[in-house]
């Protein structure tokens, strides 16, 4: 058997399958060698990875639309608002006819069922919004870019808020949380557990300013967005394509990557253990995988690490998509089973270095891979996935095939009749602001407060002492009629998990 024959063979699964494209052998196009990945495997996570300019978008689209076609949901974050274009058919030409042609692929022009979403309704799509306490304080860390004391610090009034019955919806919420744990009222609240700094707290206060001065106060508040709508099925059976169309807010890297993964946190907590199923229940795409490890602390690393390794079991798949598999760190990377490596460039000497820590994570092959991947052509990479036992295929420098739907985004009136026809839309477009920490804070101030008849048996100044404010809120007739919307009842502190989000029932 030759070389070819043998990595052919390789990629020869009986069990259902996403085609990639046909194997490139000696510069020649093989169309009877398919490239494939066995759709039992996607869960096990992948990487798309290669530079600027060399189809890594058209991958994911081909991708995800065989992934719908087999009834598997996709997430695909649009940073640069090319990808709406998977919901209309696509338009045939010399070009997709001749890839067609080469790779023995019967193309026909498809579009599929797609949701567009956008973070905080900045854009074309249906608002995502998040809750400051289902967020959590390790995630709101990255945003606002605090250190590991600050982190930790954050943390705490979390942790205060959450037992107390203090809801944090929005920015405001947080702000005035804040501002009374550093007031004489609120120092003693957290004495026996570390207390809260002065300067720690001026820098979390700056930090919100700033952040709220650059737009960014939408992203937070109610109706919060259920993930769980990300694993809807069309009604021919088709897996629904979730697009989070990120244009309006590229220039907010730290942002949006963070917000990913609080989608991804979310789901982790709350879907339930599948094992090895046929199917995967959801396949998602973190695309600028790199904004999402750069400057992040340990913790949130780890807790990255343990989410990517576990949710698997869950039947959620990962797939990375960056520009080399460097910006990934080595135990994330380590979990990614399915590896498409587009083109690299080697132009300087930080891009050679590249070039073969890259050419190092793939199997041994018969394949000169530093020559390879500076020489691949535009929708062509080099690919390795893990076959129906869980063995990784030969490595296959492949010739990817053509997308089915339009390779281009849609226009902004399609997509906005598209949003606004959304059975979706109606439960998420109109931000709500009701009664949360700040009101209740600002409630506490303005009250006269009364001593409870329990406190006349003791001394009058032992009482005055006993009780601070926020605990003569928490005891309240008004603040115990107002329920969490969460489902924790007041005076219960809520569960958190991985990245200190909120878990919440389904």
């Amino acid at each position: 058997m030759s070389d070819s024959e043998s990595i052919a063979a390789g990629y020869a699964f009986t069990g259902p399958a996403l085609d990639l494209g046909a194997l490139l052998w000696e510069g020649a196009c093989l169309p009877d060698a398919q490239i494939r990945i066995p759709l039992p495997m996607l869960n096990r996570h992948g990487l798309v990875a290669g530079a600027t300019g060399t189809g890594k978008t058209k991958t994911l689209q081909l991708i995800a639309e065989q992934l719908s076609a087999q009834g598997v949901p996709v997430f695909l974050a649009d940073v640069k608002g090319d990808v709406s274009g998977i919901s209309a058919p696509g338009v045939t030409n010399d070009k997709v006819a001749g890839r067609a042609a080469e790779v023995k692929q019967q193309w026909t022009a498809t579009g599929f069922p797609a949701e567009f979403y956008a973070l905080g309704g900045i854009g074309h799509g249906i608002p995502v919004r998040a809750t400051i306490t289902g967020f959590g304080p390790v995630l709101l860390s990255k945003v606002l870019q605090l250190n590991q004391t600050q982190e930790q610090s954050l943390g705490l009034i979390f942790h205060y808020a959450d037992t107390k019955g203090l809801e944090l919806i929005d920015l405001k919420d947080l702000r005035a949380v804040v501002t009374f744990l550093t007031s004489d009222e609120g120092k003693p609240e957290l004495k026996n557990i570390g207390g809260l700094s002065t300067a720690t707290a001026g820098v979390i206060l700056r930090s919100l300013t700033a952040f709220e001065a650059q737009g960014m106060a939408d992203f937070f508040g109610e109706p919060d967005f259920d993930t769980s709508e990300l694993l809807r099925t069309a009604s021919d059976g088709r897996g629904m394509v979730s697009v989070l169309e990120l244009p309006a807010v590229q220039d907010k890297p730290q942002l949006f990557s963070t917000f990913l993964m609080w989608m991804l946190a979310d789901l982790f907590h709350d879907l339930p253990e599948v094992g090895d199923a046929e199917k995967p229940k959801l396949v998602f795409f973190f695309d600028e995988a790199h904004l999402l490890f750069n400057d992040a602390s340990k913790a949130f690393l780890d807790s990255i690490t343990q989410t990517v390794r576990l949710i698997r079991s869950k039947g959620v798949g990962v797939f990375f998509v960056t520009q080399t598999p460097k910006d990934v760190p080595g135990d994330v990377l380590a979990q990614l089973g399915n590896r498409v490596q587009h083109a690299l460039r080697a132009f300087t000497p930080d891009d050679q270095k590249a070039l073969k820590a890259t050419v190092k994570t793939f199997p041994n092959s018969s394949y000169d891979l530093e020559e390879i991947l500076t020489g691949l052509g535009t929708g062509e990479a080099v690919v390795t996935v893990l076959s129906e036992n869980g063995a990784p295929t030969p490595v296959a420098v492949t010739r990817l095939r053509a997308p089915e739907s339009l390779m281009g985004p849609i226009d902004a009136a399609t997509l906005d009749a598209a949003v606004k026809s959304s059975s979706l839309y109606g439960r998420y477009a109109q931000a709500v602001d009701r009664e949360s920490a700040y009101e209740k804070l600002t409630t506490a101030v303005r009250e006269p407060q009364e001593t409870p008849k329990a406190a006349s048996k003791s001394s009058p100044k032992s009482a005055k002492e006993d009780e601070s404010m926020v605990q003569q809120v928490v005891g309240s007739g008004m603040f115990k009629s107002l329920a969490r919307s969460v489902g924790t009842q007041i005076g219960r502190e809520i569960t958190r998990s991985l990245f200190g989000t909120a878990r919440r029932k389904r």
